[in-house]
């Protein structure tokens, strides 16, 4: 259960809000994406990234149809405007105005009249949950489809129909969202949404929304990685901001895929292709140590835009954060997957999560010790006093002594704080006192 009065961990930082604040925030800006219908190119994209741009100063990119990507094309643009089925009445009996998951996402422009035998071909519905609307696309095949409930489908009636979709599929642009955020370093963290999917608030808005606070706060400090986020349609969208990117893509030293963060599963990461990178480890013991069940999974080439990102000509170190995995709840692309399913104190909690990842990355240091050879008189400096040899002080003894050890160069405060049975913040406070009194150094000592 969340703390109402919690606030946020800084970054150096001159912000922080409680969770309940944060709750809020992250909801209101997912109900006011619920409605947009959006695809991988078109003014739907474009909504939803002007709407972000109300939270932080991201630059929106737009790169022309034809474009050469690696092996892909960027593909042209689709756009909608209306699209229903009217029976033999002329009654709409399918109406994209009442849901957008009812026309198959990219479907080329059609009006005609077919019979039910002929429709059903373009029919798509959920014989096991027969009130709910699939979620479906044709991107790189030029056809068409209406989704609808099973329930819908089981009453229609042997007569003909009149389709109509008013859409365009034609050369355009593809749309993305950039905001670098610049630090102490010019290292970078990546943050990558796909931010594609129409009307679905888990697969999609949860990381879009979380990725948007991230963002506006981390823009409030000077952190000390520069940070990089990505708001993109999935897998042409990673594909193309890499292609055009290469220059920059060295510089990417950390980073996290958001998606599926709103629902009340259990915390999953799926590690990058590295396996054993630095945010790995990061976010395994940021997940280990929450006091929850969580799952930490191998990387396997087939998911989000972690897949692309990790790819062998890359390899970059880009984990996945998800609460319940794609795939594993029956809501995932549905109309299921709405405004009930996803709730404010899970979105709170994701968001703190990547949070306290983020804050132990940028605080994640390596030392040595400039008194390598015994124990450096701690008395004489006054800290010994301060620790007080007590448990409940704020300066730990034992956590001095662990720092003191194993700052040799080879290992970070998380590496100590693993070894020591210790929480993060505990090793951090007693590093930062060791600086204080000049016992640390960053550097090699001469």
């Amino acid at each position: 259960m969340l703390n109402n009065n919690q606030s946020v961990i800084d970054y150096k930082m001159q912000t922080t809000f409680t969770t309940s604040d944060i709750a809020e925030d992250i909801y209101q800006l997912i109900t006011k994406l619920y409605p947009i219908c959006r695809s991988i190119t078109g003014n739907g994209f474009r909504e939803t990234l002007k709407i972000i741009q109300q939270y932080i100063p991201l630059s929106i990119q737009q790169v022309p149809t034809g474009t050469e990507v690696f092996d892909w094309i960027v593909p042209k643009e689709w756009n909608i405007k209306e699209a229903y089925i009217k029976n033999s009445q002329g009654k709409k009996i399918v109406d994209f105005a009442n849901s957008n998951l009812h026309i198959v996402n990219y479907s080329i422009p059609v009006h005609q009249k077919l019979s039910l035998q002929e429709l059903k071909a373009h029919l798509f519905t959920l014989a096991d949950y027969p009130n709910w609307i699939p979620y479906r696309t044709s991107y790189y095949q030029e056809t068409w489809g209406f989704c609808l409930s099973h329930n819908q489908y089981l009453e229609l009636k042997d007569e003909e129909y009149e389709v109509f979709i008013d859409s365009s599929l034609e050369p355009g642009h593809l749309s993305y969202g950039e905001y670098y955020i610049p630090g102490d370093s010019t290292d970078e963290v990546l943050i990558s949404c796909h931010a594609c999917h129409p009307s679905l608030c888990n697969d999609n808005l949860s990381g879009i929304a979380i990725a948007t606070f991230i963002a506006k706060y981390l823009s409030q400090t000077t952190p000390r990685y520069s940070y990089r986020f990505l708001w993109i349609p999935g897998t042409i969208g990673s594909i193309t901001w890499l292609a055009l990117n290469e220059t920059k893509v060295n510089n990417i030293k950390h980073g996290l895929v958001l998606s599926c963060l709103g629902d009340s599963g259990n915390f999953t990461y799926k590690k990058s292709r590295i396996g054993d990178a630095e945010i790995d480890k990061v976010a395994a013991y940021v997940l280990r140590n929450s006091k929850r069940n969580c799952e930490i999974i191998d990387f396997l080439p087939y998911g989000y835009d972690e897949r692309q990102y990790c790819s062998p000509g890359f390899n970059l170190a880009v984990g996945c954060l998800m609460r319940s995995p794609h795939g594993t709840f029956p809501e995932y692309h549905t109309s299921a997957d709405d405004l009930n399913f996803v709730q404010p104190q899970y979105l709170a909690e994701s968001f703190l999560q990547c949070n306290s990842m983020l804050y132990i990355l940028n605080n994640n240091k390596i030392y040595y010790n400039k008194n390598s050879k015994c124990e450096p008189q701690l008395g004489k400096r006054g800290i010994y006093r301060a620790a007080g040899g007590h448990k409940d002080s704020e300066l730990n003894e034992m956590a001095i002594l662990w720092v003191l050890n194993l700052s040799d160069g080879h290992h970070s405060l998380l590496d100590i704080a693993e070894r020591a049975g210790m929480s993060f913040d505990v090793i951090k406070y007693a590093a930062d006192t060791l600086l204080t009194h000049d016992l640390l150094i960053s550097e090699k000592p001469k």
